[in-house]
């Protein structure tokens, strides 16, 4: 049924040198597996804040336009030209785009490790995912427990990952509570699932009275809303609770990070026996992981014991070892329909990714707003 593909339709992001973006369908050749590989047709992925980076790159939503239709629309949009410079690595390349996926085997090379993956259904990451096919080694394939569909595996790995590897590194470095921003998104719901599992406290800062209530909804006992008049001190009593010394940022810009610290430090010089002009001397982190927000990072440091860096998801796999990255990976499959559960706003095709009105919709990328993708759903 299957061994006649050779094609299929793969969604690209090209960012000129002249300043403009295009995204577009095209058809790629999908070649014939080797031993330890396998052809999956992708049936399900998701559209992380991650993906919109790589899909949209600096270009403005507001300026995009389409030509065409069907499978031969183009969508086109401005990068301005003070943007344009920190898109210097990808200008003029055409690049394939979705950074987690997951589907049906439908080939399957000679090995037995891809053999005994035929017909199974396998959560998959690694780029190029918003395609109809992907071909890919056998052991770099996620095999999903039986009963379970493409739709539930498709976020197993980004967010899930993500969430976990915030926990991890917390009891790493030595912190025993944390704070997390963008609260309410699909991440931070299941990063709040976790905590109350493990028994770890959690602040969860907010940028609305809906936000709030959607984790309140979820059993969160520390919430604090950026809007309200009393935001600070609402955090530094939250953090005198909970002693949470360690945060991650997922908005990247702006005074955020700032006043994170500057509660930390607040919350520590409370608890100081001894006055210091230094400050206390608990260390105070910030790790930054998002760019939520484009502005820069405004920061006037809180004392002398802080430290504020980036965190990315595959630096941390990598360091912690591929022995310890299984055991995250485990705890996901088990707790998949569960703690790492994900719910969609909507399930579009390839063609409908270049429809203007999605395309501003999840550009937006508004807490409860996640779309999915079904690369083999007709348009």
């Amino acid at each position: 049924m299957t061994a006649d593909i050779t094609t299929g339709l793969e969604l690209r992001s090209f960012i000129k040198s002249s300043g403009e973006l295009e995204i577009s369908l095209q058809q790629v050749a999908i070649p014939a597996p080797g031993a330890d590989e396998i052809v999956v047709r992708i049936e399900a992925a998701p559209i992380n804040p991650s993906d919109l980076g790589l899909l949209l790159g600096a270009a403005d939503p507001t300026t995009a336009k389409v030509t065409g239709s069907g499978t031969s629309a183009v969508v086109t949009a401005t990068v301005a030209q003070a943007n344009l410079k920190a898109m210097g690595g990808r200008l003029d390349e055409s690049m394939a785009v979705g950074n987690e996926g997951a589907g049906t085997v439908v080939k399957a090379g000679a090995s037995e490790a891809a053999q005994a993956l035929l017909g199974n259904t396998v959560a998959m990451i690694g780029g190029a995912m918003y395609a109809q096919y992907r071909v890919i080694k056998a052991k770099e394939v996620l095999p999903l427990p039986a009963g379970t569909t493409a739709l539930e595996g498709a976020s197993c790995f980004v967010n899930p990952l993500t969430s976990l590897g915030m926990t991890e590194t917390m009891k790493r470095e030595g912190h025993t509570a944390l704070v997390h921003t963008a609260a309410a998104s699909n991440l931070g719901q299941m990063l709040n699932k976790i905590c109350q599992k493990d028994g770890i406290d959690l602040v969860n800062i907010v940028r609305s009275e809906t936000q709030e209530k959607i984790l309140r909804d979820i059993g969160a006992k520390y919430v604090v809303n950026t809007t309200a008049a009393t935001f600070f001190d609402d955090l530094v009593a939250a953090l005198e609770t909970t002693g949470a010394t360690i945060a991650f940022d997922a908005t990247g810009g702006g005074k955020l990070q700032g006043q994170i610290l500057h509660a930390m430090e607040a919350a520590a010089v409370k608890a100081m026996k001894v006055y210091s002009r230094y400050g206390s001397t608990t260390h105070k982190q910030v790790y930054v992981y998002g760019r939520l927000e484009p502005r820069p990072i405004e920061l006037s440091p809180p004392g002398m014991a802080w430290g504020m860096g980036g965190w990315l998801l595959f630096p941390f796999l990598q360091k912690i070892g591929k022995d310890d990255a299984a055991k995250l990976r485990a705890r996901v499959v088990a707790e998949l329909k569960t703690t790492f559960a994900s719910h969609y706003t909507k399930t579009i095709s390839l063609q409908d990714v270049l429809d203007l009105d999605n395309l501003r919709a999840y550009a937006k990328r508004a807490t409860g707003e996640k779309y999915l993708i079904n690369p083999n759903l007709q348009g």
